[in-house]
Parts: C-alpha cells; structure tokens; sequence
C-alpha cells in the first residue's frame, strides 16, 4: 500500500467537545495525500465513540502528557512530512496544500511554518510584535520564547533523527523546549498567510499553567548543558541573560507563593549550570 506523503497527528485529552472542528479540518484539505492520526491521552469523555465516526487512525494510551503523545504519534506515522494539529486549533483547507508547494521550491528548509489567527473565546486578538513568527535562523528569538507555533508547521520527519523527539519530561512548555533544539541546527521557514485558526481563552489549555518560566529556564539550562560545544560564545552569553531573567522572574514568585521546593532546585541547578562554565568563557576572550 502507497504510504501517505502527510501524517497529521491530532493529541488530544478530554476535548470531545471541540475536537471535531479539529479533524473535519484536515479532512476539508486541498492536498489528500494524507493520514490522520488521533492520539488520546487517556480521555475520560466521549472522545472513543467519537473519532469512530471517522476514516482515521485512532491511538489509545494512558494519559502521560502532550510530549508523550506527540512522540507516539511520530513514531506511528508512516508520512515523509509531519504536520501537528492541537485539537482546539483548526487548519484553512490550504494549507498543507501551500507547505508542501514552499518545501518542494525550497529544498533548504526542512520546517515550515504559516501565520495564525488568534482568538480568544468569540473575540479575535492580534498578537504583539514580540509574537512575530520567526523566519530563517532564530535562535536569538527561540531563547525568549517559543516563535513557532505546532499546529502551524509542516516538517520533514527526518528531522526528528537529527533532533530528537518531544522531551517528556516537559509537561508544558515542550514545544519551547523541543524549538530550542531546532534553532542551533536548521532554519524556519515562514508562508505569510493566515492558514491556522488558533483558539484560546479555556482553563483546559496548557499555556493557562503558572510557574512556566520553571520549564523554560529548566529547558535553557538542557540546551547550555548538551549543546556547549555547538554553541558560539555569543550564543553561550546570549543563553545565559535569558535563563537568568527567567530564573529570577520564577525564583522570586516561587518564595513569594511558598513554592520553596522548585525555587531551591531551580537555584542549584542554574548554578551547578552556568558557574563556572560562564568563567570559563569569558576567559578565552581575554
């Protein structure tokens, strides 16, 4: 059997009730060549009865995180292209259609990424100029937050050989964490057009969480640690201010809400970290 061009991969936890917009999205796409897969996170809702009414691959396992359930449904698909869709988010009918045109003009780029319209609840929002989407190489924009937006990319599955999958240990922030990696190998690239609708505003979302700035500096401390040699001592500097105004942004929250567990951890780690490995680089230019 001919094996899909696109795999599409939907994770979804508890959101039977707007996770149909999310699939008849992918399926009202100009470009067919496609699979879709469905990962359940251990939904306790309707979500099973719900996707059988639908020609697609349906992926049941407990619920372990939105890493997790990323990561099962790449090492599930059988596409040469992975396109993530969140299941509150729904995709213009063409837009893979519109990707797979850009990477076959541009055979550079490995990842591609559109603009998205932003709504919150019924009220359409524009996001500020920090939010641009990045373009080419974007390191120095990936350090201070994440500037690719998953359910906006059309990737190559070879790069997650190259990069690695989604870190469970990351129960938010994953994507951020997951763009870093991304941002010291390969560049963006970015379809100007709005084929994504994003939906926000509900106490279910991720991005609701507090304390992120934990992940986030726990994630520029990952990338200092495994990547030293690949970084430039620019980059190292750059890496270092911003996992140290992030730190400080959490630490001091953190005391403030009792949160002493995380805010001690947090302290040693970022200090076992950049010590003496930031000496270390200012040395070498003197």
């Amino acid at each position: 059997m001919k094996k899909p061009l696109i795999s599409v991969i939907i994770p979804t936890y508890n959101r039977a009730y707007i996770l149909p917009k999310a699939i008849e999205s992918v399926f009202n796409q100009t470009f067919r060549d496609l699979e879709l897969i469905i990962v359940d996170d251990g939904s306790t809702d309707e979500t099973p009865y719900l996707v059988a009414k639908y020609p697609l691959i349906y992926v049941r396992k407990p619920h372990r995180g939105v890493s997790h359930a990323r990561n099962v449904g790449v090492l599930k698909a059988k596409g040469e292209f992975i396109a993530f869709l969140d299941s509150d988010d729904v995709f213009v009918p063409e837009k893979l259609e519109k990707q797979i045109k850009f990477l076959e003009k541009k055979p550079s780029y490995k990842i591609v990424q559109t603009e998205e319209v932003w709504y919150k609840g019924e009220k359409r929002i524009n996001p500020k100029k920090i939010h641009q989407k990045a373009e080419g190489w974007f390191f120095d924009r990936a350090i201070k937050l994440c500037v690719v937006s998953i359910s906006t990319v059309l990737i190559k599955k070879e790069v997650f050989e190259e990069i690695g999958l989604f870190d469970e240990n990351f129960p938010v922030c994953e994507d951020y964490e997951f763009w870093l990696r991304v941002s010291l190998k390969m560049p963006v690239g970015l379809i100007k057009e709005y084929l994504v609708i994003k939906s926000g505003g509900r106490p279910d979302q991720l991005s609701a969480m507090k304390g992120l700035d934990y992940y986030r500096t726990l994630a520029l401390i990952k990338l200092f640690k495994n990547y030293q040699k690949d970084l430039k001592l620019e980059q190292k500097l750059m890496l270092y201010a911003e996992a140290k105004k992030k730190f400080e942004i959490f630490y001091k929250g953190a005391l403030k809400h009792g949160n002493f567990k995380k805010a001690y951890f947090l302290k040693k780690v970022f200090r076992e970290t950049f010590g003496n490995s930031i000496i270390t680089s200012f040395r070498s230019i003197e």
